[in-house]
């Protein structure tokens, strides 16, 4: 008998790795060196966006207990609708995120050309409860938006990291922000920012990681799995060249059409989101709604600290406030359709529906404890 001649292979399919094996790059000092003056960059441009304007930001809300006008409706308890009003909110939520965009931006470049893959996926780990929970940890002191951690996010998905370290990171961005949940003690008290850490802590740590166990294998779009295929050798000369063009194909591919969905979401906020009064404030038909609706739209860092307060002072009751506090932050349209471009539709399908979920149980605890 002839001998039957093996089956060639067809190629890695470059799914989300349960266990990535990740070719090594060796630690030269000029790697090294521009390692270590990316993340000075990453910490600097965090510091400048984040990290100071919130200390100073801190005393004002102790002293005040306010965060200034809810992003929705202002003082009234109605949310306008029509072009104007879109041209309105996106001028400025424009201006309250633009600076965190640009770093997450810079920082999303360099994850995908200055930070070695293999020298990622150690860091991050090989797809267990300690990878989700590092990528959960990252996202603490970055302090970002769901969509200013987009870009970063694509670009960990496509240096196919696990999918629970990147959903981690996506998700506890705005979630477990600590200058929110400060805040939050501040104006609305203790209690709704204990009630933000516990939920907040299941979304990020348990949802990413049962997100790790039922995903693993889900292919990636196939534009992202020619991105995440290794050059064949590394030019450290050309690293500036290619960083700049990553980076300029970050912001030609995600910025546009991030702007045009805030804009929509900026017209039709006064049917997403229905007048508040007393009565309508405690049904539970406007609970599931807001948990909906609080999933798709899209506000600032800490902005659904002033929309909370200020519905509840027209007579949203705790568990409509509940489901906010959550949905709001955690994603939003634009951020799922900038992620979209790197993490299969499943996923994302998963994550708004388990938003939603927690959203409505933090409602449901809310009206238990009492708020």
């Amino acid at each position: 008998m002839e001998p039957i001649a093996p089956r060639p292979h067809p190629g890695p399919s470059l799914p989300f790795p349960a266990e990535p094996r990740p070719a090594g790059v060796a630690p030269t000092p000029v790697r090294v060196g521009m390692l270590v003056l990316f993340l000075a960059m990453a910490a600097v441009g965090t510091y400048l966006v984040k990290w100071h304007p919130y200390f100073l930001k801190g005393f004002q809300v102790a002293a005040g207990h306010g965060l200034g006008s809810s992003y929705l409706s202002g003082h009234s308890a109605r949310s306008p609708g029509g072009w104007r009003a879109a041209l309105d909110y996106a001028r400025r939520y424009g201006l309250a995120i633009w600076p965190a965009l640009v770093v997450g931006l810079v920082i999303a470049a360099g994850v995908q050309e200055v930070v070695p893959r293999d020298w990622l996926l150690r860091f991050l780990g090989r797809g267990r409860l300690r990878s989700t929970a590092t990528g959960g940890l990252v996202a603490v002191p970055s302090m970002m938006c769901t969509c200013c951690s987009a870009p970063p996010t694509v670009s960990l998905a496509r240096s196919q990291a696990p999918v629970g370290a990147t959903l981690a990171y996506w998700l506890g961005n705005p979630v477990l922000n600590p200058a929110t949940i400060v805040f939050m003690a501040f104006v609305l008290g203790w209690r709704w920012a204990l009630l933000r850490v516990v939920v907040g802590a299941v979304l990020v740590f348990g949802g990413a990681h049962l997100a790790q166990r039922l995903f693993a294998g889900a292919d990636l779009p196939e534009a992202v799995q020619q991105a995440a295929v290794p050059a064949p050798r590394e030019d450290l000369r050309s690293l500036p060249l290619r960083y700049l063009r990553t980076l300029a194909r970050l912001c030609l591919g995600l910025v546009p059409e991030y702007g045009v969905i805030v804009l929509g979401l900026g017209a039709v906020r006064a049917w997403l989101f229905p007048a508040v009064n007393p009565v309508v404030g405690h049904t539970a038909w406007l609970v599931l709604v807001l948990a909906v609706t609080g999933t798709l739209f899209v506000i600032p860092t800490a902005g659904e600290v002033p929309i909370v307060q200020t519905f509840m002072g027209f007579g949203l009751g705790a568990a409509g406030a509940g489901a906010l506090m959550i949905t709001l932050p955690a994603v939003s349209l634009p951020s799922l359709v900038m992620v979209g471009r790197a993490v299969p539709a499943r996923v994302l399908a998963f994550v708004a529906g388990m938003v939603v979920l927690v959203g409505l149980a933090t409602a449901g605890l809310a009206m238990a404890l009492g708020l």
